[in-house]
């Protein structure tokens, strides 16, 4: 089980939108996020969502030459922190996070461990009101998150 939980934005941001960010806080209980993706989400911040920022921004610097600044931070800080699980989207990001040996998810990876300790119904439910935002989902990780959840 992962010790830190680091979070990229698109996930705070898809959450809320379907007013589901809480799950995060039952899933996980803190999440931490840098000063970068707290100022792309630009809303107030609940109580478990923890601004840590890396300490080498070396990294961040160096990442951001062909990341988004939010994932930039995100993949500078999991490689700052021992046992670190990130939640990201971006298939850019999420490549090379797991180029760098960092253990990730994403949104849809949330809601399939939601459904399975009951937190959620259906995931069914929750992939269409996602569908409803800016968020695409292929049909073959739709499948596999329904086969996952037995839907």
């Amino acid at each position: 089980m992962p010790k830190v939980i680091v979070s990229d934005t698109s996930c705070l941001i898809l959450l809320d939108k379907i007013g589901r960010l809480e799950l995060l806080n039952k899933l996980f209980g803190e999440i931490i996020i840098t000063q970068i993706v707290a100022d792309e989400f630009g809303i107030p911040l609940p109580d478990y969502l923890i601004v840590k920022n890396p300490k080498n921004i070396v990294y961040q610097s160096i990442l951001e030459t062909f990341l988004d600044k939010g994932e930039a931070s995100a993949i500078a800080l999991c490689l700052e922190e021992d046992k670190c699980l990130l939640i990201i989207d971006d298939n850019k990001g999420r490549k090379e996070a797991q180029q760098l040996r960092i253990s990730i998810t994403g949104t849809i990876g949330i809601l399939i461990l939601a459904k399975h300790y009951g937190y959620i119904t259906f995931i069914k439910d929750e992939i269409e009101k996602l569908n409803s935002t800016n968020f695409r989902i292929s049909e073959s990780v739709l499948r596999y998150a329904l086969l996952q959840c037995g839907e």
